[in-house]
């Protein structure tokens, strides 16, 4: 297992590094575009376990996603905004009071609600990627900073569970954890980053608002982050399913390895357009 985790991530990287050191925005364009298409699959998937017109719907969301990004129609403010709107308003009260039983009309139309959702995260990669390379890893790495601290500090002092019957794994402690990470990191990034780490997305913000809005900012972010994971394992809990796919060996499917980023990339979007 730990060797075909490293084969893909070795593979991954040996596309990705080399489209986002060029800076070239139609081969980032054409990556986003295949992986959102990924995502939309395992999407549709998980809620309708065993439908075989995942891959049509999939095909069909790629191809009005691709014709909106040729024609320069993503309203990024919008997207990101809805994403939000979303989340506050349905994703995340379903952590408390569940998801809708599989096959009723309210589980179709949650599963085009969230597929919006998706959009929205990558509407938001496109616009980050738009600002530098530099800048889009700058937010991601918050999300993954926060996991990582959360599965450490969850090791060493996790006890109150977070949300049992979701991922029994995840604990308060974790979740702090990470929290606190991320405020580390980032304001050491801030502080003797440099010239270098100027334009990361905790410099511009503290540079833009001041120290207690940066602060706030990662909070808010790390907590969204932890709404994204927790949700994507409720679906798959309720789907019966261990990953959201295969096509990542090692890894599971592209919203395992995404789920995180989907509440938060939209809100960095949002608030990077007040920078």
């Amino acid at each position: 297992m730990l060797k075909t985790r490293v084969v893909t991530a070795v593979v991954l990287l040996a596309v990705l590094l080399p489209v986002l050191y060029f800076n070239n925005f139609y081969a980032f364009a054409l990556v986003a575009t295949v992986f959102f298409g990924a995502a939309i699959w395992e999407c549709f998937r998980l809620f309708n376990p065993g439908t075989q017109s995942a891959h049509v719907i999939a095909l069909l969301w790629t191809a009005a996603f691709v014709a909106a990004l040729l024609t320069n129609r993503l309203d990024t403010a919008l997207w990101a905004a809805l994403s939000m709107a979303l989340w506050i308003a349905r994703f995340a009260p379903s952590l408390k009071f569940g998801l809708p039983a599989l096959g009723t009309p309210s589980n179709t139309l949650l599963s085009l609600v969230y597929g919006f959702a998706v959009v929205g995260c990558f509407v938001a990669i496109v616009d980050l990627f738009s600002t530098s390379a530099l800048y889009l890893l700058s937010v991601m790495a918050i999300v993954w900073i926060a996991d990582i601290g959360a599965y450490f500090s969850g090791k060493a002092f996790g006890k109150r569970k977070l949300a049992p019957s979701i991922s029994p794994g995840k604990s308060w402690e974790g979740a702090i954890g990470g929290g606190i990470a991320v405020l580390v990191i980032a304001s050491l990034t801030v502080l003797f980053g440099g010239p270098a780490l100027a334009e990361t997305f905790p410099a511009r913000v503290q540079q833009a608002f001041g120290w207690p809005a940066l602060i706030a900012v990662l909070v808010v972010m790390t907590a969204a982050s932890v709404v994204g994971d927790l949700f994507e394992s409720q679906l798959k809990r309720r789907a019966g399913m261990k990953d959201s796919s295969n096509l990542l060996p090692g890894h599971g499917g592209v919203l395992d390895r995404i789920d995180a980023l989907i509440p938060v990339l939209p809100l960095a979007a949002l608030i990077g357009s007040r920078l």
